[in-house]
């Protein structure tokens, strides 16, 4: 019987060193979510900037010199701009929604724009090469 009372306080002892460890871990792990939840925007934003600077990369090899907008019912089309400004066009745009992203309280609906925006330079070069 004396045995047992002896091995007890060390069992509690154990149990408080495990339970404080466990404090510990859980504190560790809330610190990274916090850093993480606070660049949540930015690392959003990193594929979206690489899809768009990859797509204006891809532009400016393939799109002609004079790109049309606004195709008309003749085949001809309406708007002729330089190939830069289109370019750049598309990635002010899609600029323009990462900032409002990151300005924003709300991230995901700015972010779900600025992924459809990416459709903007595959649209240029689809409307370029098969106009007729």
């Amino acid at each position: 019987m004396a045995n047992i009372e002896k091995n007890m306080p060390q069992t509690q002892v154990a149990d408080e060193k495990k339970g404080s460890a466990l404090q510990t871990v859980k504190k560790v792990f809330k610190i990274i979510g916090k850093v993480l939840f606070r660049l949540r925007k930015i690392f959003m934003a990193i594929p979206v900037v690489y899809a768009a600077l990859r797509l204006a990369d891809y532009c400016r090899e393939n799109l002609p010199e004079m790109v049309g907008l606004d195709i008309q019912a003749s085949g001809e089309f309406a708007h002729l701009i330089e190939r830069e400004q289109a370019i750049e066009g598309c990635l002010v745009i899609t600029g323009a929604c990462l900032v409002l992203m990151l300005f924003s309280r709300r991230s995901v609906y700015p972010w779900i724009i600025s992924i459809f925006t990416l459709i903007l330079p595959v649209l240029l070069i689809m409307v370029n090469y098969f106009h007729g």
